[in-house]
């Protein structure tokens, strides 16, 4: 070896000692791709319903339903959750039957009834759920989830979560918890709004709450990290739960925006941005961007925007707001936001936004009366969060989280 060649030879050898290459990440895997490296054992026999709507795919981008008949695997019957199996139903409509792969057939568990039914699931022998959370309380397929929880422990059959990334986990839990007496098909369960749970996790939590003769099989994530969000891996695919949720952003931005749906002012749905653009005819863009800007929240900023919707509210009319641009993920708040953004509406058109027009609602979105009533007495934003705060303080003690993928 020449001399040169040794001095390099020593320079990589210092250079690996200072700054040790790292290992490849491992990839991830969703708990479909878990269940085919095991061959599908844990389904061999038996007769299987599926509850999962067309985002249920595995890494390689195949619709679990497909792999699982493509696999031998004993499939009788979907059911699909709000917005149906297609996810482009709107929000709040009545879904109904249909047929994927030709003779699957598809059952709704959003139209006469959100339970299933006691004797069509005594026709199988297992009872899976594989589908896309978005990491907010009020988003309903948590919802379906414990009512198929209920239904499978009153049926006497095993119930299977296959794991999947909740997209904006690395967002602290934040919002109010679920009060007696406002729970609903909006807010089901009572963990924080912003829960940082995925939907493995919010089963295990539900056993041991409620339905402890359930027999809950979760096949977990391999690969998975707290502190990323999905769009984050290379591996990951978002396709779009349902309508109005298109991106990762969207699902970041949501637990601050939904809450509009309460009220009189658009939260962007039939425009190309829903949930990231606020706005209503009688809202002055550039005020309302002021007087939020002037809250210096972290991670986020109000652009003045105009916007006329083609479907949702004010169908046809120009509407004025803001749109919320992210400057930074993991410092944004989508729920500070939220109460400020409340806050500010509340203040300039207390006419237009009409809270209590949609208190009823927006009390079952918010799972309390007690955030409305803090907005509409102008409470200090530090004084919401503080309550917040409080609340989920309580929950963390009362019911500690078992993670099946522990903070780093």
């Amino acid at each position: 070896m020449t001399i040169q060649g040794c001095f390099f030879s020593v320079l990589f050898l210092l250079f690996s000692l200072f700054f040790p290459l790292s290992a490849p990440a491992e990839p991830l895997l969703y708990g479909i791709d878990r269940l085919e490296a095991s061959g599908f054992q844990e389904l061999a026999g038996l007769k299987v319903g599926l509850i999962t709507n067309v985002a249920g795919v595995s890494r390689t981008g195949e619709s679990n339903y497909a792999l699982m008949l493509r696999k031998g695997v004993g499939l009788k019957f979907i059911m699909a959750p709000e917005h149906g199996f297609s996810a482009d139903i709107e929000a709040g409509k009545k879904v109904g039957a249909a047929f994927v792969h030709d003779t699957l057939p598809v059952f709704s568990l959003y139209g006469m009834s959100k339970k299933p039914d006691i004797q069509q699931l005594k026709s199988i022998d297992i009872l899976v759920f594989d589908l896309q959370d978005i990491g907010s309380r009020c988003y309903t397929y948590i919802s379906t989830m414990k009512n198929v929880m209920q239904a499978c422990e009153e049926a006497g059959i095993p119930f299977m979560v296959l794991d999947r990334p909740n997209p904006v986990i690395p967002l602290a839990p934040a919002g109010f918890m679920l009060a007696q007496g406002y729970e609903s098909f909006v807010g089901a369960v009572d963990i924080p709004f912003i829960h940082s749970m995925t939907v493995g996790e919010i089963a295990m939590l539900l056993k041991e709450r409620f339905y402890k003769k359930l027999d809950l099989k979760v096949i977990a994530m391999s690969g998975y990290n707290r502190a990323m969000f999905a769009d984050e891996y290379p591996s990951f695919r978002f396709i779009s739960p349902s309508p109005n949720i298109r991106s990762v952003d969207t699902a970041i931005v949501y637990p601050a925006t939904v809450f509009l749906e309460a009220t009189t002012v658009s939260e962007g749905r039939g425009t190309n941005a829903p949930f990231l653009q606020i706005g209503a005819p009688y809202i002055n863009g550039g005020e309302l961007a002021d007087a939020l800007n002037a809250y210096r929240l972290p991670g986020v900023a109000f652009e003045v925007v105009s916007f006329q919707p083609l479907s949702g509210k004010f169908i046809g009319e120009r509407c004025q707001g803001v749109k919320l641009s992210i400057t930074e993920r993991k410092t944004f708040s989508p729920f500070k936001t939220a109460a400020a953004l409340l806050l500010v509406l509340q203040r300039l058109y207390p006419d237009g936004i009409a809270l209590d027009k949609g208190h009823l609602f927006f009390d079952r979105l918010a799972g309390t009366s007690l955030f409305r009533e803090m907005i509409q007495k102008q409470m200090p934003l530090d004084a919401i969060m503080e309550e917040s705060r409080k609340q989920i303080e309580l929950f963390n003690r009362t019911f500690p989280a078992k993670l099946l993928y522990p903070r780093i």
